[in-house]
């Protein structure tokens, strides 16, 4: 078993650490809030001191962090940067959703240095890392995809080699840009059907067994009452968050940018997220745009 420093115990990064002490692997775990380290530590991992102390004498360090910022900072621009200490044996693994120019430009300063650092974005929702069946997006090198595999299979069924580093954050953004189009076009839909009578679960039923059929449908439905154990059904507290789903299609703005890549379809999707959130629902699951639909006529 492996020696695993954590860092960034949030919605997606704590049900991560908490599969891998599971699996029998030694975390050291450390979030900046004392509290989200509660239900890591009476999983069986340890409590690391600090960011350094997690990143100390391990065989991978994983990383959970908001943004590519937040990322940066704790790796190269911090008071302490990590690369400082981290040894040349440790496989670095940042799981955050970041921008892939920072991937990119983090693995080659850490080669640089002798180290080893790739990317590998999630995709399942807090649902799938509770349960462990993730899927990632690696970003480096077949060797360093190959190493890091078996510990991603303790926390994801679906483990895609998805090219060089910063391919896994390009994936990402691929990836979220669709779900935020599949989750409005959903929403859009169901509003549609109830404000013409329809039951939301029988609708959600048809559509489900038809040509209409998608991930938000399957696992993941935004009308409240109609699924169980989804955000939806629980005040839309939980999951992934507005202001998650806003920068992550911020993302793929700028990835459509500078490579020339018409979206028409993301862009309505952001604009659609960015109303919705400066409606005060930032803090909500993605899923509540829902309510977007129910408020007010959106614009044709």
């Amino acid at each position: 078993m492996a020696t695993i420093g954590f860092i960034g115990l949030g919605n997606m990064g704590g049900p991560m650490a908490i599969n891998l002490a599971k699996a029998g692997h030694r975390v050291k775990a450390f979030d900046l809030y004392s509290e989200a380290l509660v239900p890591v530590v009476e999983a069986g991992a340890v409590a690391a001191e600090s960011a350094v102390d997690a990143a100390k004498e391990v065989d991978f360090l994983i990383s959970m962090l908001p943004a590519g910022r937040h990322v940066e900072h704790l790796f190269v621009t911090g008071e302490t940067p990590l690369f400082d200490v981290i040894s040349e044996d440790t496989l670095i693994i940042d799981s955050s959703t970041i921008e892939a120019a920072t991937a990119k430009r983090l693995s080659e300063i850490g080669t640089g240095r002798g180290l080893q650092f790739i990317d590998a974005p999630v995709s399942g929702g807090v649902g799938g890392a509770k349960a462990g069946t993730l899927a990632f997006m690696v970003g480096g090198s077949k060797e360093q995809y190959e190493s890091a595999k078996p510990i991603l299979e303790c926390m994801g069924k679906n483990i895609f080699h998805a090219g060089d580093h910063g391919a896994g954050q390009i994936a990402k953004a691929c990836n979220n840009m669709l779900l935020a189009i599949l989750m409005t076009g959903t929403c859009e839909a169901l509003n549609m059907g109830v404000k013409n009578g329809l039951d939301p679960a029988v609708l959600s039923e048809i559509m489900k067994q038809s040509s209409g059929s998608n991930w938000a449908l399957q696992l993941y439905n935004p009308y409240p009452g109609v699924m169980e154990g989804v955000p939806s059904s629980n005040n839309y507290q939980g999951g992934f968050q507005v202001n998650l789903m806003f920068k992550d299609l911020g993302l793929a703005m700028d990835l459509s940018q500078q490579s020339s890549s018409p979206v028409p379809m993301g862009s309505q999707a952001r604009a659609l997220f960015s109303l919705h959130k400066a409606k005060g629902n930032g803090g909500l699951d993605f899923s509540s745009v829902l309510r977007l639909y129910q408020d007010e006529n959106v614009d044709q």
